[in-house]
């Protein structure tokens, strides 16, 4: 058993994905190509925003929208200590400050208690309010952003997070390398009103291509401006006029065409992805000492994962189990981001974050993909009952 089949998937697309490639080499645009500007159109369509500009990586794509706002040392920004270490790695490689926020332990992401709160003790210098990093404490740091994420396909709570984010005066950057094609109420991920959204196509994302490639999603014209002249080393009127400092952060042409061909079939496997979720659900939902995921009733997660909860310092114990099963299991995230050997310099300690700490402890991934069928879902359900009956 595969935890991700991108081969089944190849399998059903392969012709349109060949025909596409050899329209990129018979034309030789390897770069900036016109498949580069047809997808950003029909992904700012899917969307719902105005502009979409592909870039090179879901973490450029990141990156990119910080620089166009500035941001850099003396900065804070805000990010929730439960994510992929690009989520604060991009803030940091501006020389801007992370400030880690605990996590919602239900839905796994930003807690909207806590960023007001972390918000309040960076202003005012006060970590009896909330943890703060070193840098926070020691000098006047500026609340300058906040990088929400929609971990494992669910949508954070942006009806509570973005009245916060507009007290305090920050400006929202939603991470949905992990969430394209959710839904929150009516709205798509990357279509939210925040300032700027960001995605990823990651091979192994909810909608991959076959290499790296990101998006930066924006309503505001001149920001997507700046985007554009950033991934291109901060061209202005010509590639040989630079106006900034910038990135190689394009999108390669043959990416955009193998996106093309998968953005045709992506509602179909963001349905499949629903079901499979439903039976793996409805299979473990009885298993003593684990939990299913809970996605929030306003909106409908693209499942780039299916992650439980395996109560009782049990969850090693259960992956070695399943392996021996020939089921393989990763684990996201094994340490969270305010424990990290690159953020030591910080200061935090594991228990600043309790929720995150907790979960990083009992999380476990099961293979997931839109072309599992109930059988498969069953066997993996049925060794995990089975493993747990005797751990």
């Amino acid at each position: 058993m595969r935890f991700v089949d991108l081969a089944a998937q190849q399998r059903l697309i392969r012709d349109k994905i060949d025909a596409r490639l050899k329209a990129v080499l018979d034309s030789n645009s390897y770069i900036m190509g016109p498949e580069v500007e047809e997808l950003e159109d029909k992904l700012a369509r899917f969307a719902g925003a105005k502009y979409c500009v592909g870039c090179s990586s879901g973490s450029d794509a990141l990156l990119i929208a910080l620089m166009a706002w500035g941001i850099g040392p003396g900065d804070a920004v805000f990010v929730p200590a439960f994510s992929f270490f690009a989520t604060a790695e991009m803030p940091a490689l501006t020389g801007a400050t992370p400030v880690m926020v605990d996590i919602d332990p239900v839905t796994f992401n930003m807690d909207p208690r806590s960023l007001d709160l972390a918000a309040a003790a960076v202003r005012q210098r006060d970590a009896s309010l909330y943890p703060l990093p070193r840098p926070a404490r020691e000098t006047n740091l500026k609340p300058r952003a906040v990088i929400t994420v929609d971990l494992f396909g669910q949508a954070a709570n942006y009806d509570a997070l973005l009245p916060v984010a507009a007290k305090h005066g920050l400006l929202t950057l939603e991470d949905a390398a992990q969430s394209f094609g959710a839904e929150y109420g009516a709205q798509k991920t990357c279509g939210l009103g925040c300032a700027a959204g960001a995605t990823s196509f990651f091979p192994a994302k909810p909608l991959g291509c076959y290499g790296d490639g990101g998006a930066i999603f924006t309503d505001n014209e001149a920001l997507a401006g700046l985007y554009r002249s950033i991934l291109f080393h901060g061209k202005g009127r010509d590639r040989y006029d630079h106006v900034r400092l910038g990135l190689n952060g394009r999108l390669d042409t043959m990416q955009a065409a193998v996106l093309l061909v998968k953005l045709e079939i992506f509602p179909a496997e963001l349905k499949a992805r629903e079901q499979a979720a439903r039976w793996y659900t409805e299979a473990l939902a009885a298993v003593p000492g684990l939990t299913t995921p809970r996605p929030a009733a306003s909106g409908r997660s693209s499942w780039a994962q299916y992650c439980i909860l395996v109560a009782d310092g049990k969850r090693d114990a259960l992956a070695a189990r399943l392996q021996e099963e020939g089921i393989p299991t990763a684990v996201y995230y094994p340490t969270p981001m305010h424990s990290l050997s690159a953020f030591q310099d910080l200061g935090y300690a594991p228990e600043d974050m309790p929720a995150a700490l907790d979960c990083s402890g009992k999380i476990l991934a099961l293979p997931f993909h839109p072309y599992l069928s109930q059988a498969e879902i069953g066997r993996v359900s049925e060794a995990a009952a089975k493993a747990m009956r005797s751990i």
